[in-house]
């Protein structure tokens, strides 16, 4: 029985980028060991591997994170000699519980505990702060009613949307992102709304007007922090779109 948790619960990981629940990435890869992982990988039924990023410090120090989220391979990928096409969609998050080391083919692997927003919650609830879900909720709902400093009444997601259309990188760039990610999760779901909200502001590939939310996101411990930073890195990426408060 030990043997089988040991097995579900180690993950092969990569250092490659910081993604969120619902985001999917398409990206080219070069490197000869990450190749053979993902060989590797598509023998089984569901395809994944773990996906860590990287933060920077104040300091500007950069260091890997310790959390991070599954990745399931989308399509059967076409090798060529020296590269691969990948198209990953980001699933559940987790965070490494075990020492970091390498599997007998020479990837990194590591023991992880998958996080579930739901029970991470409920846990909130039975603890010191009973109402720290409740003011999350009531801050979440924040992001898609009226907001009267908005152009027309609108709400934080959609006047974010709406500006972010007029900066797309490529035509339909706006319309396929929000396709990836779905509807946005319910108030009474507060993690995951904001979640859905830094992939909504952090896309892949980068638009390049909002500040880097996604580690912060990650590394969280609690609903009401997730749905403060989502709701900051909103309104801060609508006043530089908007020219109320450029960032950069």
């Amino acid at each position: 029985m030990e043997q089988v948790q040991n097995l579900e619960t180690r993950c092969p990981l990569v250092v490659l980028d910081c993604m969120l629940p619902r985001q999917v990435m398409k990206i080219q890869v070069k490197n000869p060991l990450l190749m053979e992982l993902v060989r590797n990988q598509l023998q089984k039924e569901t395809p994944t591997f773990g996906m860590l990023g990287m933060a920077i410090l104040s300091t500007g120090e950069k260091i890997n994170l310790t959390s991070g989220v599954e990745v399931e391979i989308l399509e059967k990928p076409t090798f060529a000699e020296e590269s691969v096409l990948l198209v990953l969609k980001a699933g559940r998050r987790f965070m490494i519980t075990g020492e970091v080391d390498n599997a007998e083919q020479g990837w990194t692997e590591a023991r992880v505990e998958y996080l579930d927003s739901e029970e991470q919650e409920e846990e909130e609830l039975g603890g010191q702060d009973r109402m720290a879900v409740a003011r999350a909720i009531m801050k979440a709902k924040e992001l898609t009613i009226p907001n009267a400093i908005m152009e027309n009444n609108a709400s934080l997601v959609d006047r974010w949307i709406e500006l972010a259309r007029n900066n797309e990188r490529r035509s339909g760039q706006i319309d396929q992102l929000l396709d990836e990610l779905g509807e946005i999760p319910a108030e009474d779901e507060p993690s995951e709304r904001a979640l859905w909200v830094g992939a909504l502001i952090n896309p892949l590939p980068a638009l390049g007007v909002s500040m880097e939310i996604r580690p912060a996101l990650l590394t969280a411990t609690t609903a009401e922090e997730r749905v403060s930073i989502a709701c900051d890195g909103i309104l801060k990426s609508i006043k530089h779109m908007d020219g109320s408060a450029p960032m950069w």
